[in-house]
C-alpha cells in the first residue's frame, strides 16, 4: 500500500507537516553574508612613502637604510576587498600588513586569523608575490597575492 492514500488524510498531514518544519528550518540555518564595507582611503592607486630609518631605532648594520613603506591596490574578492602594506629595508622585504580583508562574520574572522599570518610568512621568506595559497581560504589567498604584487611593484622591488 502508498504511504499517502487517500483514505489515510492523518497520514500525509503528518508527512506535510514534517517537511515544511524541516524545510523551515534549514532556510532559517542560513547565514547570508553580509556586503563589504566602504574603504575610506583613496583605494584606486597603490601608495608609497620612504625616508630613513631612525638612528635610535635601527639594528647594527641597518644605520642609515633607506626605508620604503608601500600600499598595493585593493583587490575586489567575492567575499571583501583585500589590501596590504608592505615595508622594505635596504631592498629587501621586512613586513608585510594586510590593511584591509573581508572581517565581517565570524567565519571571515575564522578563516584569516590563520591565513593571513601564513600568507604573511610566505611572502616574508620568498621576498616576491610568488607565495603558496592557503587552503581554505583561496580567495583571501588570490587578493593578498595581487595585491603584495601590486605594493612590490610600488616600492620598486
Amino acid at each position: 500500500m502508498h504511504a499517502l492514500k487517500k483514505n489515510r488524510p492523518l497520514r500525509r498531514i503528518v508527512l506535510a507537516s514534517a517537511a515544511t518544519v524541516s524545510g523551515m528550518v534549514l532556510l532559517l540555518s542560513l547565514k547570508p553574508h553580509t556586503g563589504p564595507t566602504l574603504a575610506t582611503a583613496d583605494t584606486k592607486s597603490p601608495s608609497v612613502s620612504s625616508g630613513s630609518a631612525p638612528a635610535g631605532g635601527s639594528t647594527p648594520g641597518t644605520k642609515g637604510a633607506v626605508t620604503k613603506t608601500a600600499t598595493g591596490e585593493t583587490v575586489q574578492t567575492r567575499w571583501g576587498p583585500v589590501q596590504v602594506r608592505v615595508t622594505i629595508r635596504s631592498g629587501k622585504l621586512t613586513d608585510v600588513t594586510a590593511v584591509q580583508y573581508p572581517r565581517d562574520n565570524p567565519r571571515d574572522q575564522e578563516i584569516n586569523s590563520y591565513a593571513l599570518p601564513q600568507l604573511r610568512r610566505e611572502a616574508l621568506a620568498a621576498q616576491s608575490a610568488e607565495i603558496d595559497m592557503v587552503s581554505g581560504a583561496t580567495y583571501t589567498s588570490t587578493g593578498y597575492k595581487q595585491s603584495l604584487q601590486s605594493a612590490l611593484d610600488s616600492a620598486g622591488l
